[in-house]
């Protein structure tokens, strides 16, 4: 059985949801975010060194990051579904938006959030001082380069509903947290094809039953 050690508010839920499309069976074993700090509890390290979210185990196996997770459980349960065929100009573009997700899209996204949260995390004296530099590398580097990514997922919706094509696949499901947190923290919500792109997976049954089984999530 696949266990999948969930996080709140994580990258998991998209693991939760993977499975949800592919019908098969698994465990989830949640794990608490520290109210303060928003890092993962200490427990997960005995799961992995590295002591983050996702990770499963599905028998003597046990692997980390997502897409690496996405392409085991494609290989070993997916049977052909939620992949484009090998050859086709859909499979490159599954294969790059896949890879891009965790790649270049996550980057600006979570220095985002880092200078969004030291002002608050500095010393008292220091507060005005750290404001300053991080709202000046927010406004200088980090917001234009959130603009142009979501300039680019925007184009790529501008051609098909779906990032690798005319039909929804696991690369819709990578690309699900970068556009469901751009939407939260950098404004992406207010394209209109992201934003449909949002309503079209927020509806999808296997995507819901995901949500009942990780429990609250606040990208939804």
């Amino acid at each position: 059985m696949i266990v999948v050690h969930h996080l709140n508010n994580s990258r998991s839920q998209r693991v939760l949801w993977l499975l949800e499309e592919l019908g098969v069976p698994y465990e989830v074993k949640r794990y608490q975010r520290d109210a303060k700090t928003m890092l993962a509890p200490p427990d997960l390290l005995a799961v992995h060194p590295l002591g983050k979210s996702p990770v499963i185990t599905d028998g003597d196996k046990t692997l980390a990051e997502t897409g690496a997770i996405v392409d085991y459980l494609l290989e070993t349960y997916g049977q052909g579904r939620l992949i484009p065929a090998a050859g086709t100009p859909e499979r490159l573009a599954y294969t790059y938006w896949l890879h891009y997700a965790e790649g270049s899209a996550m980057t600006p996204l979570l220095l985002k959030l880092v200078f969004t949260a030291l002002p608050a995390r500095a010393p008292g004296l220091l507060k005005g001082l750290v404001k300053s530099i991080a709202g000046r590398a927010q406004s200088g580097f980090v917001d234009p380069q959130l603009k142009l990514h979501i300039d680019h997922w925007d184009a790529a919706l501008a051609k098909t509903a779906w990032f690798a094509g005319p039909d929804f696949t696991a690369a819709d499901i990578m690309m699900s947290f970068p556009l469901e947190t751009g939407a939260a923290r950098a404004g992406a919500g207010s394209r209109p094809r992201i934003k449909a792109f949002l309503g079209r997976i927020h509806v999808r049954p296997a995507y819901l039953r995901a949500l009942e089984r990780g429990g609250p999530y606040n990208y939804a």
